[in-house]
């Protein structure tokens, strides 16, 4: 792993090994400014293809590698919540986040308990409360959802052990609202890992304060998703480039929004 930007003086010396999880943990780690301005940040982690493909056949794991999962794992590590969409959790096989040994000391210094929550935004809450992401988390469940849920599926989701939280207006979760009713909960260093859809609401909501994307060298044609999918936005949201690591041609990029 070698650091490409920013170019600092210790750049030269860092070694192109194997990066530890500590090291990863510093370089990913929540900016103390954007936590002053307003409390909370929402970033993304995602992974594509060189020819824009966010997924093949349905899955993000053939275009990702060992050191991305370590990202993945990482940025996990530092987040209150992790926010995913119904069909990702479906698709993914989504399980309750767990407690790492290597990040307790630096969790248990920043506050934050043992593992990060798992939100879910589902506007049918047509979701399997039988598995475990419900039924046996370390940590709580959530179920982002809006306040004309069916009643039906919420008590299934309660009665399964998660927490609905309405986040929206008739069956639909609002963004905004969602990021706002997540910090109001102590849950202020966000982390979404998609699907597209998902992520395409919060760039077109403007709520989505930091993009960790991963380059992937690999090419799949196909009609695979974007990172981001849904309706366009009025004027593209505008990011800065904060920092770009580079292993085996794999490209881990931050962004922040401007």
């Amino acid at each position: 792993m070698r650091r490409l930007f920013p170019v600092t003086d210790m750049t030269a010396a860092e070694s192109d090994g194997e990066w530890s999880l500590d090291e990863l943990a510093d370089a990913y780690a929540y900016p103390e400014e954007a936590r002053a301005a307003d409390g909370v940040w929402l970033r993304a982690n995602m992974v594509s293809s060189l020819d824009g493909a966010a997924q093949h056949d349905g899955r993000s794991q053939p275009i990702s590698s060992d050191t991305d999962m370590r990202i993945f794992g990482t940025l996990r590590a530092l987040a209150d919540v992790v926010v995913v969409g119904a069909e990702t959790v479906r698709l993914e096989g989504y399980r309750p986040a767990r407690a790492r040994e290597a990040f307790a000391a630096r969790r248990a210094a920043a506050g934050q308990g043992p593992a990060p929550a798992i939100a879910v935004v589902s506007s049918s809450l047509d979701l399997d409360f039988t598995l475990p992401l419900f039924t046996s988390p370390l940590v709580p469940t959530l179920v982002l959802t809006g306040e004309a849920a069916a009643p039906d599926r919420v008590r299934a989701a309660e009665q399964a052990g998660a927490q609905v939280v309405a986040a929206g207006e008739g069956t639909r979760v609002d963004p905004e609202r969602a990021k706002r009713e997540l910090a109001a909960r102590g849950l202020r260093r966000q982390l979404t890992e998609g699907g597209p859809r998902l992520l395409g609401q919060f760039v077109a909501s403007g709520v989505l304060d930091e993009l960790c994307w991963t380059v992937s060298p690999t090419m799949t044609a196909g009609s695979a998703q974007r990172i981001a999918g849904g309706p366009s936005v009025t004027v593209p949201a505008r990011f800065s480039l904060a920092s770009v690591l580079e292993e085996a041609g794999f490209l881990y990029t931050r962004y922040r929004r401007i």
